[in-house]
């Protein structure tokens, strides 16, 4: 029985796939801030638009393009959000470890 369990434990390395983690790690990192660098150049040319003389509709489109940009970019994790919450605890957590 000890035997029979002992084998169910032992990892199988036959079926792992080998991979280099640092270069697929490396090229998803230079993927996404070549991306990003993208979009950023994308809200710098909407920026530097003259918006004077467009339609409402293109105004609009421009708006919703730009919101689009900026929830891609933040959902691309480059960075550490902090709610108002955790703010909170963080300083009470200080004042009173202090």
């Amino acid at each position: 029985m000890m035997a029979l369990m002992s084998l169910t434990f032992v990892p199988s390395y036959a079926n792992a796939i080998p991979t280099d983690p640092v270069t697929s790690t490396t090229k998803n990192d230079e993927a996404n801030a070549a991306r990003a660098k993208v979009l950023l150049n994308r809200l710098d040319e909407i920026k530097a638009m003259d918006k004077s003389e467009m339609s409402r509709s293109e105004k609009k489109a421009l708006r919703k393009e730009v919101r689009a940009i900026k929830g891609e970019l933040a959902a691309t994790g480059n960075g550490i959000y902090l709610s108002i919450g955790a703010i909170i605890i963080i300083i009470l957590l200080l004042i009173l470890l202090l």
